[in-house]
């Protein structure tokens, strides 16, 4: 049975849902059956997230039994790249030292994104999913503490998950240099195909392959029209008719019919409010230090997200 040997780790609304979708287009790479299984992150615990609707998001998505998770590989045939892209590997404990001993010659990918940017946008996206009872961002920083505290899965976790530099160095320590590529968000936002066939190389993969990289995929914002807001509100909580469809439908294809209809239905209708620049400029001085060391561990010049 499959195990995957290369893996997108993070960071999460970094621009990974895209990447997940660009890679699986190409021949020579099998992407796993659906994004974020999150298996090295939760093998063999019993969760109890305690946000808004974490339970059920975590029993949508997670697997933390080996064989479900082989499982979401058993379509590979001829590819020589096997992968899947959970972007909280990088966030969560454990999953660095789960990697390591599960498949310690993966390729792993990373992507980030300015701190303070990933943060609003982790904000919008849980706004956009009817999750945050929050109306402001900046009451859901004051209260993300508290929520850490009582175990609200990392999803709600907007300020801490952005300071990339203690999170990455785990994985420097754990796995040679050579197994890991970081790019930014930048570079897959406004030099995309170039970025992925750089990565298309890093895999062992023909790199002439050129993806079709016009849909834009998993935005964040909030709702516009209330109306389109109730109906994918009820497509998302547990209701009579995806209780009257669950028995009909296999599991791995009910995620695909849900995250399409959903998907569509949602990024009709969003709209990106305004980022307070006040609240931007804060995050911005609290980032400083961990950016600066960042700069160090990868290498890269990250002097416009100090401004």
């Amino acid at each position: 049975m499959t195990m995957p040997n290369f893996l997108v780790v993070g960071a999460a609304k970094s621009g990974t849902t895209a990447l997940y979708k660009y890679l699986g287009q190409h021949p020579d790479i099998y992407m796993s059956r659906y994004k974020e299984p999150h298996f090295f992150a939760f093998e063999g615990e019993s969760l109890d997230f305690r946000g808004p609707r974490d339970a059920a998001m975590m029993r949508f998505m997670t697997i933390n039994d080996p064989d479900e998770y082989r499982a979401l590989f058993d379509g590979a045939t001829t590819e020589s790249a096997i992968g899947e892209a959970s972007p909280m590997y990088l966030y969560l404990p454990g999953a660095a030292e789960n990697i390591k001993r599960h498949v310690p010659d993966a390729k792993l990918i990373v992507v980030l994104r300015n701190p303070a940017d990933r943060a609003y946008s982790n904000f919008l996206h849980m706004v956009r999913d009817d999750r945050e009872p929050c109306a402001e961002f900046e009451d859901a920083l004051a209260d993300e503490p508290r929520r850490i505290e009582e175990n609200w899965y990392a999803s709600w976790h907007y300020k801490q998950m952005g300071f990339y530099h203690d999170h990455l160095k785990k994985y420097f320590d754990l796995f040679d240099r050579e197994q890991i590529r970081v790019y930014l968000h930048e570079d897959l936002n406004f030099d995309t195909i170039p970025t992925l066939q750089d990565i298309f190389r890093f895999l062992g993969v023909d790199d002439t392959f050129v993806p079709d990289v016009s849909v834009r995929y998993n935005e964040s914002g909030a709702h516009k029209s209330k109306s389109l807001k109730s109906i994918h509100t009820y497509l998302l909580k547990p209701n009579g008719l995806k209780s009257a469809v669950k028995p009909l439908i296999p599991l791995r294809l009910r995620r695909s019919v849900i995250a399409s209809v959903v998907g569509g239905i949602r990024n009709k209708n969003l709209v990106k409010p305004s980022y307070r620049e006040d609240t931007r400029a804060r995050l911005i001085e609290d980032y400083r230090e961990d950016v600066l060391k960042l700069e160090d561990l990868i290498g890269r010049d990250l002097s416009a997200w100090r401004k």
